[in-house]
């Protein structure tokens, strides 16, 4: 009663079976697989569903309206994300959302903890006290994951990447998943942040972002000159300080824009960032440093890289959208040379 048979099948299909099986009996189970793809890659899973109750949804909405904290682990797996394959959207599979609303309306409470390896979509933001991005942290995801809620580590990471607020937002979305078998990344130099920025979308969560169990001040920006020739380093320093009773770390952040541009350019772009670790009234000075690769840019009619003298803007913050300090400098390097 339980054969299936499966041939010709795309590698996305699932065939499912029930089946009655008695506690404590072995069963053997054959699979046969066979495949006309072409291509070097084949792959076959097997596997089964756990149990459930009738009605998971309202068991777990049960528990949270006595709990002091509801905690709700949601994401994906390799069966949804994997290097070798796009995802369609950016929602979370199956009925993850409407758990994470149903268990927010009854906690206010409510951490939900995101194990995922990309950007998803978060209708819910708005109703729950808290986000964690796991980033699939491997075995030891779940010791480390409590270390974190219970307050025994700080967490300390800023976002390498932008959430957007929907998939249309994507700076890929008209060009994906491409035609005729041909895919153009029209994006360009606009990606991540770059896109966002120079559109005006406001995303879900900047490039560079991330909160932890203390915060931080920015004061005192100093920049060595106000006039650089070709060979000389502008060296930024920028005081942070640890404004809350917990010792952690931040990433302090360094974007450049040039104010001129003769080719289209992002409106600005991340140069140099540097991790501090401050206990709790901690203060540091961090320096950051740039030379003339770093407000270099590729010129293709050239081809090549070029540092063009002019007036730039030097920006420091904590994420690409929190920027604290904004100074003026003049690169008075060759115009036109190349690297």
């Amino acid at each position: 009663d339980g054969t299936v048979y499966a041939s010709n099948w795309e590698p996305t299909d699932e065939m499912e079976f029930t089946t009655d099986l008695v506690a404590g009996q072995a069963y053997e189970l054959k699979v046969e697989y066979a495949s006309q793809v072409k291509g070097q890659w084949r792959s076959v899973g097997v596997g089964c569903e756990l149990p459930l109750s009738a009605e998971p949804i309202a068991e777990a909405v049960a528990v949270a309206k006595e709990a002091d904290v509801a905690i709700v682990v949601a994401g994906l797996t390799g069966e949804w994300e994997s290097e070798g394959f796009d995802r369609a959207d950016l929602s979370l599979p199956g009925d993850q959302v409407q758990l994470i609303e149903a268990v927010a309306a009854v906690n206010p409470k409510t951490i939900v903890v995101v194990n995922v390896g990309s950007p998803i979509e978060m209708p819910w933001l708005d109703k729950v006290a808290g986000v964690v991005q796991m980033w699939y942290g491997g075995q030891e995801m779940g010791n480390a994951l409590a270390d974190v809620l219970f307050g025994d580590v700080n967490p300390s990471a800023k976002l390498p990447t932008t959430f957007p607020q929907r998939l249309e937002d994507n700076p890929t979305y008209i060009n994906f998943p491409g035609e005729n078998g041909k895919l153009y990344y029209g994006e360009g130099l606009f990606v991540g942040y770059r896109y966002y920025e120079k559109k005006g979308i406001v995303p879900l969560f900047p490039f560079g972002y991330g909160l932890s169990y203390t915060n931080f001040s920015y004061s005192e920006l100093e920049i060595n000159k106000k006039e650089f020739n070709d060979d000389e380093t502008i060296q930024v320093r920028v005081t942070v300080t640890n404004m809350g009773s917990r010792a952690g770390q931040e990433v302090v952040q360094l974007y450049v824009t040039q104010n001129e541009q003769r080719l289209q350019r992002p409106l600005k772009e991340l140069k140099a960032f540097a991790k501090v670790a401050l206990g709790a009234g901690e203060a540091k000075t961090v320096t950051l440093t740039l030379d003339r690769e770093s407000l270099a840019y590729y010129d293709p009619a050239k081809p090549g890289w070029v540092t063009d003298a002019g007036l730039f803007t030097v920006h420091v913050g904590s994420s690409s959208q929190a920027i604290h300090f904004t100074e003026q400098i003049h690169w008075h390097g060759n115009a036109g040379e190349s690297e």
